[in-house]
């Protein structure tokens, strides 16, 4: 069955409405910053560069590195935007765009994000890298979407509920895991665990300016939180939506976050441009390898 002009908006060339992708333009290997200035600093250790695109804040450079070849999508900032970008990045491979029909048969892809974060642990210093196990989402994207949960998710959700007290009335968690075949090629020099994504930077991360918290002393409870052998490593704005759309569309995804504050130690990394590009050559580095 078609999809509608409403649903699927496709634009005067041929591409998506958002990202002003067509399928020709996108790589297997994706990978997701939020800053749209942080595409060149991944671009730039590409060997060759196929295309560039714009439109509004989602940029895509794709291209070689190698015979590798990878695409690399500003976002922006937040779980609304992923919803966006998750969604056409499936659309683009999965979606016939002249027959506007599902393909008969699914293209998977790997899907990364190169972000920046927070940690909630003492033993995470700044500059130090984290690969998500888990993304537990306070934003309600995936609360949108029908499926069946599975007995971890209930049981992870749940814990974190009793152990933090978090009040219905702010949010009702989700949780998903992330590409166990991914998070293989992320050993050395990451620390693993469960990545919190909230919907915004102040209040929802435990930041107080001039407003008051609904729900203080919550951060703490996050930093104590145990679920099995997890725990809660870091928070940023992402996460948990990469992984739940991705996991629903049937795509491999994983987290990697430079911590750029500690927000139990209270400290701030000295160099954050210089931590996010040791990120981005470490990670491109082991993403690439065989």
């Amino acid at each position: 069955m078609a999809i509608a002009e409403s649903e699927l908006i496709i634009n005067n060339r041929g591409a998506i409405y958002h990202l002003d992708l067509r399928p020709e333009e996108l790589a297997d290997t994706v990978i997701l910053v939020g800053d749209p200035d942080r595409v060149k600093k991944v671009s730039r250790h590409f060997d060759k560069i196929e295309h560039q695109l714009q439109h509004r804040e989602f940029i895509t450079h794709t291209g070689l590195i190698g015979n590798k070849r990878v695409s690399c999508l500003s976002t922006g900032i937040g779980p609304d935007n992923i919803d966006i970008a998750l969604n056409e990045l499936d659309a683009v491979a999965n979606i016939n765009f002249e027959t506007r029909e599902v393909k008969p048969h699914f293209h998977k892809l790997q899907i990364v994000r190169f972000g920046t974060s927070g940690a909630l642990q003492a033993d995470i210093p700044v500059d130090n890298f984290v690969a998500s196990s888990h993304g537990l989402g306070l934003d309600n994207v995936l609360n949108y979407y029908a499926y069946p949960k599975t007995t971890e998710q209930q049981e992870m959700v749940k814990a974190f509920m009793e152990q933090t007290g978090l009040s219905h009335e702010v949010n009702h968690p989700y949780a998903f895991s992330g590409s166990e075949m991914l998070i293989k090629k992320f050993e050395e020099e990451y620390h693993k665990g469960i990545t919190v994504t909230c919907p915004g930077f102040y209040g929802p991360q435990g930041r107080i300016l001039r407003l008051g918290l609904n729900a203080p002393g919550l951060i703490n409870k996050f930093t104590d939180f145990k679920f099995g052998n997890h725990r809660i490593t870091n928070f940023e704005m992402e996460t948990s939506a990469i992984y739940g759309l991705g996991k629903l569309l049937g795509h491999d995804c994983l987290s990697i976050n430079v911590i750029i504050a500690n927000r139990v130690a209270k400290t701030f990394s000295k160099d954050s441009n210089a931590a996010v590009e040791k990120m981005i050559e470490k990670s491109l580095a082991a993403l690439v390898a065989n």
